[in-house]
């Protein structure tokens, strides 16, 4: 199936509508454990509920993933991806930093996303050859040119099973990142760090996993604000991509350079110390 993602962004702000009223009128009622501290609120479910129902009526042709109960329709080449709440914990803990995200994956790649931060009054928008917007307004990535300038985002810690293995790399990381950019922050939602990287916030984000209903609506609107994203290699981000980078296209080469040494050099600081 081919079609113009740009007539689809009013159908999405009016799903992403139904999930903002949700998550700003319901308490988080129900915690259900997913597994090692991880876990999703009846919020979680009821605007993945409500998102899905919506958009099997208005798109019956277009297949949905939702972040907790999977694939519930298979499409012709084209899916929504909806992460109902993303930043559950900062939900839970009464911190505003939390939203709905929804993007739409042709084959493997975003063309369309919309996040919504209800508790901050702000919503972002693009679809592919149109430019990304916060509230309307046109966004545009910042011009950071050096990593000793820059503010950088870093996905969350992982959790849950061999969660000690997979931090080593993240560990690493976020050592030498310490030694290089102006300051790292960890917003625990990788939809703000995507679309505060599109509205020039923050300069770069690194994310070391890439769950599409996590980082399909962030991508597109990043790379529609001018950013560069890509993927541990420095090839093009997609869906199938391990990683998620995302920055002013000035600062992703060194990225990339940063992000392959760290665990090199953390195992070379070991060997230094013993």
């Amino acid at each position: 199936m081919t079609i113009d993602a740009r007539t689809l962004l009013p159908i999405a702000e009016r799903a992403v509508s139904i999930a903002s009223d949700i998550i700003k009128t319901k308490t988080p009622g129900v915690v259900t454990a997913k597994g090692d501290r991880d876990m999703a609120t009846e919020v979680d479910y009821a605007v993945e509920h409500a998102v899905r129902e919506f958009l099997s009526r208005e798109t019956p042709e277009i297949g949905f993933l939702g972040e907790e109960e999977g694939v519930s329709r298979m499409g012709d080449g084209l899916m929504w991806a909806l992460d109902p709440l993303d930043g559950t914990a900062n939900f839970l803990h009464g911190i505003p930093l939390c939203g709905v995200s929804l993007g739409l994956i042709d084959k493997d790649m975003p063309t369309l996303g919309v996040i919504d931060l209800p508790f901050l009054d702000i919503r972002y928008t693009a679809a592919e050859g149109a430019s990304a917007q916060a509230n309307g307004s046109d966004i545009r990535v910042s011009d950071a040119r050096e990593l000793e300038t820059a503010i950088v985002a870093i996905g969350d810690y992982a959790v849950g099973k061999d969660a000690h293995e997979r931090n080593r790399p993240r560990l690493a990381l976020t050592q030498e990142l310490a030694a290089r950019v102006q300051r790292i922050r960890m917003f625990g939602s990788a939809a703000i760090d995507l679309a505060w990287v599109a509205d020039g916030k923050i300069d770069a984000n690194i994310m070391l996993t890439n769950n599409p209903w996590d980082t399909a609506a962030g991508v597109i609107i990043a790379r529609e604000a001018g950013a560069a994203v890509v993927d541990l290699d420095g090839s093009p981000h997609t869906m199938s991509a391990h990683a998620t980078i995302a920055a002013s296209p000035k600062l992703i080469a060194d990225l990339v350079e940063l992000i392959a040494e760290a665990p090199k050099a953390t195992r070379h600081n070991q060997r230094t110390a013993e």
